[in-house]
């Protein structure tokens, strides 16, 4: 069982993303605040997890959550202000749009820029750790998933249904024979995409 609060009697949301490592598509990020009360044995990060599961628990999540939320950037975004920024705004954008204010974030991870004065946590691997991240990484990674299937639709060719736009050999091989679209990131290098300026 994952660990129900970092600071006890706190408004605590949980912050994750999906999509970081992809080739195409927008990173899209979750926050999540949970009652106390709440109680889930299967809930843990979202990768470890079927899909099966994962959709289960984004019902429950949704359904029981005091509140939560669910923000996109496009890949025009992520080339212009690199992954790990657009990785972070997404995050703060999903905050800012929670119909609760949170006293305490709770972040995925190991890099944040403080927003709207609101203290948080930077938590590496915090989604096997706390059930509000885990939580947010499942809603983050179905909502992506959802997004990737409907593109998939309009760009059989490159298998995004079954990759979801991350690199595997067939999605790589695609982009050779076919060249790329208009949701494919530009500025996939990775010593660009992991610098971190405001």
């Amino acid at each position: 069982m994952l660990k129900a609060w970092y600071k006890k009697n706190t408004v605590e949301a949980g912050c994750d993303e999906a999509g970081r490592g992809c080739l195409a598509g927008p990173v899209f990020a979750a926050a999540v605040i949970l009652p106390s009360t709440y109680k889930n044995e299967q809930l843990n990060d979202s990768k470890q997890l079927s899909k099966k599961t994962r959709d289960q628990l984004r019902v429950d999540i949704e359904k029981n959550a005091l509140s939560w939320a669910v923000a996109m950037l496009d890949n025009t975004v992520i080339d212009e202000i690199n992954i790990l920024n657009a990785s972070i705004r997404a995050m703060q954008e999903a905050v800012k749009i929670l119909n609760k204010k949170p006293e305490l974030l709770l972040i995925d991870g190991n890099r944040f820029k403080p927003y709207e004065n609101i203290p948080h946590v930077c938590i590496i691997k915090g989604d096997g750790k706390y059930m509000s991240i885990a939580a947010a990484s499942i809603l983050a990674k179905t909502h992506r998933d959802e997004y990737m299937l409907n593109l998939h639709e309009q760009f059989p060719q490159y298998n995004w249904a079954q990759n979801k736009g991350y690199p595997t050999r067939e999605h790589k091989d695609a982009i050779n024979r076919y060249g790329i679209t208009s949701f494919h990131r530009k500025s996939f290098n990775l010593n660009e995409q992991l610098r971190f300026n405001f």
